[in-house]
């Protein structure tokens, strides 16, 4: 049997994967220092709040391409923007190749920051297009390189992607960078992207930080995944700089969204504020126990500076049992950094950094 040429030849799992999986064989228990889904972190959500799925509405089935009509306007209202601009999806990643699909023939680029979240290759990879990356660098805080985007633009380029605040290093875009890319995308004819899942969870912005690029990017990316604490409800959304009816096609092909989710979306959203009150106090606790980082924004990640990151994050799994993740994970652009999700329950997150503070 002959697979396509979009999945990846090599799926043999790394040397940290390998150790953690003998541990876990072995029945030794694993400080993880990695976990960033908030329905094993200890966050408590309300009971009975998943009530709101056995709404009767939800057992007539109207297959509307963009979602119901109840559930876009609760999104329209929750982000003031307008009913016609809202597009319903089962999760950002399908959000993503609905506009690769939208936005690019098989072989076009889309141009994505490097550190950044390691899914962007599979996705695109799927849909036949292909990534180039452009830099982000450190200079008490985070940065384009724009020399490095402009030199990723090529003729089959189609759509520059940010994350914003960008995962994992929680930098948010700052002003004088969004006139750029918008002077960028507007000679090349390039859309512009921005992943803003992570936006609601503020550490410390710089004051000249733009928290979103809703009106100003022509596609912004959320879903309850991050913003309530509930991946497992898949349900996602992004909201366009101007009615999209060219995304129809696409999305009545699909029809992916799940009815009960969408009728319940108005009393999951009010979920948000107390889950995410647990979660940014929870951040900010872990946060303060890290004393080499660099500078957080927002989201749930710390990037902690170190010597060697492969041998670190082997030598943590090895002789203490504690796991990270290693920059490489998520394409730093050098080596030295370590990765851990500040959603870790408190005191598994409180051992495990006393073992990485004695390592560097």
């Amino acid at each position: 049997m002959k697979f396509s040429n979009r999945l990846p030849r090599e799926q043999r799992p790394n040397a940290l994967f390998e150790m953690q999986a003998e541990k876990l064989a072995a029945g030794i228990p694993i400080l993880d220092l990695t976990e960033s889904n908030p329905t094993r972190a200890g966050i408590d959500y309300p009971v009975g709040f998943l009530g709101a799925l056995a709404d009767e509405r939800a057992l007539s089935y109207e297959p509307e391409p963009f979602g119901l009509p109840a559930a876009r306007l609760a999104i329209a209202q929750e982000y003031g923007t307008s009913f016609d601009r809202v597009i319903m999806t089962a999760s950002t990643s399908e959000a993503y190749s609905w506009l690769f699909k939208l936005l690019c023939d098989p072989g076009d680029e889309v141009l994505v920051p490097r550190p950044s979240y390691p899914l962007f290759e599979y996705l695109a990879r799927l849909e036949s297009v292909a990534v180039r990356h452009y830099n982000v660098f450190y200079d008490h805080g985070w940065f384009i390189d724009f020399h490095t985007l402009e030199q990723a633009v090529g003729e089959r380029t189609r759509a520059i992607i940010v994350v914003n605040p960008d995962n994992p290093t929680g930098h948010f875009i700052r002003r004088h960078e969004v006139e750029q890319l918008n002077t960028l995308c507007a000679r090349h004819d390039l859309a512009l992207i921005s992943d803003e899942v992570f936006s609601d969870y503020l550490i410390e912005p710089a004051a000249d930080s733009v928290l979103t690029l809703q009106g100003i990017a022509d596609f912004t990316l959320n879903g309850l995944s991050k913003l309530v604490g509930l991946p497992q409800m898949k349900l996602a959304w992004m909201i366009t700089k101007r009615p999209m009816p060219e995304l129809e096609i696409i999305a009545d092909t699909y029809l992916s969204v799940g009815t009960p989710v969408q009728v319940a979306l108005p009393a999951l959203l009010g979920l948000r504020r107390s889950i995410q009150r647990q979660i940014i106090e929870r951040v900010r606790h872990n946060l303060g126990l890290v004393e080499r980082k660099l500078v957080v924004e927002a989201g749930w990640y710390a990037v902690i500076p170190v010597l060697d990151e492969e041998e670190t994050a082997l030598g943590l799994l090895r002789d203490r049992n504690v796991l990270v993740q290693p920059g490489y994970f998520y394409d730093f652009e050098r080596s030295g950094y370590l990765v851990v999700s500040l959603l870790t329950r408190p005191e598994v997150f409180e051992e495990g950094i006393r073992y990485i503070r004695s390592s560097s």
